[in-house]
């Protein structure tokens, strides 16, 4: 059944134009598809530029590398509150042109890099300006009724497919010509996306809702105090959390797993991240919308935990790299677990907080982003020196099913309170 939920008080949605609703939604799907191709564009480059730094030592470029993700980490979970929080006080179109350019810049920044040291600070500045994905989400979130919003959102997961698929393509590709010319063509793209967005981008918080900003609010312990508000709220922070964290599984071992157990070249590895982009493109652009009118938003969360688990599971368990290939399309339906789950959330809140839910919302992302790549990296390490002992090469994995079939076990208890309470 479809979510159910009592209207707050105030209007939870900007009235727009059909029009101008559509071409603010399109411009939103840009900016995000500009931070994911940013991602997407550093995967395969930015480890080789480090390697140029340290006379080609892949052991040190390695080391820089993770503490690059963790300083990425970490300035997203300072940062996304605070611009979730920033975009409720002075709207959310400041806050998200901001980003924009700010994006721009750090790759004009990142290019000219002479450098691991002025690196190091691309990827502070790349931390930051991509925290405004909080300030997108709050945006759709005004501009889209509450039937709508799961939509809207799987909208928005069409941006990271396409930006997944094309992000390391096109930086392999202008990698191979030069190291530093993927950074000058990502610049380029950001910096016109803003200029596009300054003269076309109406503003979706109105005065009379804004809401006053305080340390409180912003710093990304006090974020997380909107969770607690409502036990619902909490729960499903908690699923989403855990969800986030069993992901990083493969941002973390992808590339060494396949290598190692399935001896994947390079090319390889980007065939298939091309293959999980066009599942999560399909599944974004022409299952969730069908499946939620159907189903309801706690049927695509159940539905997409509940794939993770088997896609997992798949990927854990293949001995061929073929075998691995057969689980994608498994695995890709859990691209309907974030439009369901903001889909429910977002109605939990008035259009004044939607930020600073956001915010909180990435800062669960980026805690998962900060703990999870040291986990799994640890498990796969200690699988591979131990290969037949405990569950093998796929250890890690089968740690990253176990945490969304707690988050599906979670989520189902979550509803059954729910039902109870009514």
């Amino acid at each position: 059944m479809a979510e159910s939920y009592v209207k707050p008080a105030e209007p939870t949605t900007t009235v727009l134009s059909t029009t101008t609703r559509r071409a603010a939604l399109g411009f939103i799907f840009a900016a995000s598809l500009m931070d994911i191709l940013a991602i997407g564009i550093i995967i395969p480059v930015l480890p080789n530029l480090v390697k140029h730094f340290t006379n080609e030592d892949t052991a040190a470029a390695a080391h820089y590398v993770g503490w690059f993700g963790l300083i990425f980490g970490a300035m997203q979970f300072i940062f996304s509150p605070i611009m979730g929080a920033l975009s409720d006080r002075f709207g959310r179109r400041p806050v998200l042109l901001i980003s924009i350019f700010g994006l721009g810049f750090d790759y004009v920044l990142m290019a000219l890099a002479p450098s691991v040291g002025w690196l190091f600070v691309g990827r502070t500045l790349s931390g930051i300006t991509a925290a405004s994905f909080s300030t997108a989400n709050a945006y759709v979130a005004d501009i889209t009724a509450p039937e709508d919003r799961a939509k809207s959102f799987g909208l928005l997961g069409t941006a990271f497919g396409i930006g997944f698929v094309v992000g390391p393509a096109i930086g392999g590709v202008l990698g191979g010509v030069d190291l530093r010319l993927p950074f000058w063509v990502s610049a380029g793209l950001a910096l016109a996306n803003g200029v596009y967005g300054f003269f076309v981008l109406p503003e979706s918080l109105p005065k009379e809702r804004r809401v006053k900003f305080s340390a409180a609010r912003a710093n990304p312990v006090g974020s997380f105090l909107l969770l607690r508000s409502h036990p619902e709220i909490l729960g499903l922070a908690a699923v989403i959390f855990l969800y986030f964290l069993a992901h990083q599984v493969l941002n973390s071992t992808f590339v060494l797993y396949t290598g190692f157990r399935y001896g994947w070249t390079t090319a390889m590895v980007g065939y298939n991240l091309m293959g999980v982009g066009v599942g999560s493109i399909v599944v974004q652009a022409l299952v969730v919308g069908p499946f939620v009118r159907r189903f309801g938003e706690r049927g695509a969360l159940y539905t997409g935990l509940a794939a993770g688990v088997l896609g997992f599971l798949c990927y854990a368990t293949a001995t061929t790299g073929l075998q691995f290939w057969l689980g994608l399309p498994i695995f890709s339906l859990m691209g309907l677990v974030q439009p369901g789950y903001q889909g429910i959330i977002t109605r939990r809140v008035a259009q004044g907080e939607q930020g600073r839910l956001q915010g909180a919302n990435s800062g669960l992302m980026a805690v998962a982003g900060i703990v999870g790549p040291l986990l799994f990296t640890g498990v796969f390490a200690w699988s591979v020196d131990r290969p037949h002992e405990g569950l093998g090469l796929g250890t890690a994995i089968y740690l990253a099913a176990a945490f969304l079939l707690a988050a599906l076990v979670l989520a189902l208890a979550q509803s059954g309170a729910r039902r109870e309470a009514t």
